[in-house]
Parts: structure tokens; sequence; C-alpha cells
């Protein structure tokens, strides 16, 4: 698939909000569309893992390609986090080894910390959710092609249909069934629609472009109460598909170098930058800062996802890279 600036660019976007929530509620100044975030990375996730697969993908290989992608970098992170937990850096966090092993297996549990179904890394929560999507991805790239986005709908649909009926202590299952799957198969269907020919007409990109600002604006208007993924799900997908839109035009959507290296660098920043806050957070304390702390925890958190892609995320991504190349070019030497 050609590269898509424009979703980088989105990616990047979807890092800042997480970081701009999280600096804010540092703050202990709200910023409830901060959120929407991780509502965008699991719309673009469903999206890529259809747009970049065919009737040749396999399982395996789909499968250790995304291993390859999210898991060093989530048990580096994770490690530093462990450490200074039990070096007593983090006051608040309890351990246990039941917590810790599923942590790093990407098994949703309950925190002894919180009582939330959440990681020792707390953000890790989201890439539990997209280790169960791309599980139930690589099962489906089994099936002929054609069935595969029908069996994705079906399995996506019928387990947030269940959801209202399993009780919280079936962690998993009340985890995996939340409505928040769904923007996944937003993704999915938005790529498949993306082959098509719809997104080629001139006057798509500025309509989804109104549609997306209304239904922000709508998301911020509705309770609370409300799903996330609707609430957010929904102008995510009109944003994806905004972006995908001017994408088809005669030009496309122009290289930022910019932000093509905050969307490079969006992993990173999001596994980092609760530990770049809690550092500021306790540099500022007794300070009485108030909103004017936010700036500088952004900062923080946007800086030292940066650093870690230069020096940890990219370094290794290029390792993985150059070993698959060497292993393709002995197979053809053969």
């Amino acid at each position: 698939m050609q590269r898509l600036f424009g979703l980088q660019y989105l990616r990047g976007l979807a890092a800042c909000a997480v970081v701009a929530y999280h600096a804010a509620d540092r703050a202990q100044r709200p910023f409830a569309a901060g959120e929407a975030g991780v509502d965008l990375f699991f719309v673009l996730s469903g999206f890529l893992m259809w747009a970049i697969t065919d009737e040749h993908s396999r399982p395996r290989q789909f499968l250790v390609a995304r291993a390859k992608r999210i898991v060093p970098s989530y048990w580096i992170v994770t490690s530093v986090m462990l450490a200074g937990a039990i070096a007593g850096l983090f006051p608040a966090v309890r351990l246990t080894v039941t917590h810790v092993v599923t942590s790093y297996a990407f098994m949703p549990s309950i925190s002894p910390s919180n009582g939330q179904a959440w990681p020792l890394l707390v953000p890790g929560w989201t890439l539990n959710y997209e280790a169960g999507f791309y599980l139930l991805f690589g099962v489906a790239l089994c099936l002929p092609r054609n069935a595969q986005l029908r069996s994705l709908t079906v399995a996506l649909l019928a387990l947030a249909a269940i959801h209202p009926l399993v009780d919280d202590d079936q962690v998993a299952l009340h985890f995996y069934s939340d409505p928040h799957i769904l923007e996944f198969l937003g993704g999915l269907w938005l790529a498949q629609l993306w082959r098509g020919p719809m997104f080629g007409y001139a006057r798509m990109g500025p309509a989804l472009a109104v549609a997306t600002l209304i239904l922000g604006a709508l998301a911020l208007a509705l309770p609370a109460e409300w799903p996330k993924a609707v609430r957010y799900g929904l102008p995510a997908l009109a944003s994806v598909a905004t972006i995908l839109a001017f994408e088809r035009t005669r030009h496309g959507i122009p290289e930022f170098a910019p932000l093509r290296l905050m969307g490079d660098a969006s992993y990173s920043i999001y596994l980092w930058h609760t530990l770049a806050l809690s550092v500021t957070t306790k540099a500022t304390a007794g300070l009485n800062l108030g909103a004017a702390a936010i700036p500088l925890h952004f900062v923080a958190g946007i800086g030292i996802g940066l650093i870690a892609y230069v020096l940890v995320e990219k370094p290794m991504m290029g390792y993985f890279h150059r070993r698959h190349d060497r292993r393709k070019e002995a197979r053809v030497g053969r």
C-alpha cells in the first residue's frame, strides 16, 4: 500500500491528544476530549490491518510482524515501570506476581493498585485490545479472503452484543466485549470501502470534514454516560475517512517532516509519556502551578517519546527489517 502521510499525521495527533489528556489530569484540569486519541488509534488499526493484507497474507507472518512491532518497546517500558515500582519510586503501585505476568502477556487482569482492568503500565490497556484484535484477525486469515471480513464482522458484533450480559468478575470476556472493539470494525470496513471508487469523488473530502466537525461537537455535548465508542468512535471514523478522501485527490496529502516524525514516533510517545509525567508531577508538587503545569507535562511527555523513538524504537525496528531482508535474500539465493 502506498504511504499515506495523512494517516501518519493522525497517529501523531492521537498520541498528542492522549498526552494532553493525561497532562491536564495531572494538573487537575479535565480535558475529556483527549480520550478520543485512543478511539482514533483503534480505527486506524482496523483500517491498516485490512489495507496491508490480502489473499496472500498468512497468519503466522502477520502475527510475527505485529509482535515485532508492539512487543519489544512495550516490554522495555513495562520493565522500567516495574524496576521503578520495586525501587519505591511509585508508592501507589502495588505489585503481585499474577498482575506482573499478565501485564507482560497482554492479558487483562485487575490491577491491585486501582481495581481497574489495567496492566502495570496503565496505557497498555489499549494494547490488550490491540493484541486481542490481532489474534482474532490472524485467525480470520486462515479463511478465504472473501470470507475474512464477514467473519470478523460477525465475531466483533457478537462480542459487543453480549457485553451487557457479562459480569464484571469475568474480567477477560467483559474487557474484550466492550463496545470499543467496534472501532476496529469501523476501520476494517473503511479499508474495504477505500479499495473501491467512492473516495474518488471530489466533494467527498469537504463533506466528510463537515461531518467530522459535527460529530466532534456532538461528542462534547453528549452525556458522559454514553459509550465512548459512540461519542468518540464516530468522530474518529469520520476523521480517518476525511483524510482518506483527501489522499485520493490529485496531489494527495504532501509529506511534512515534523508531522511525519510525530506520527512515526506516536507509539513511543504513547508508551513513555506517563513516566515523564510522573517526574514532572513530582517536580512541580507544592508549586501550585495549576493549569500552568500542563504545558510542562505535555512537552515532557512528547519529548521523552521522541527520544525513545530515536534511541530505542527506530534502531530496533531497523534491526528487524535488516534481519528480515537478509533472510529473504538467503531464501532467494538457495
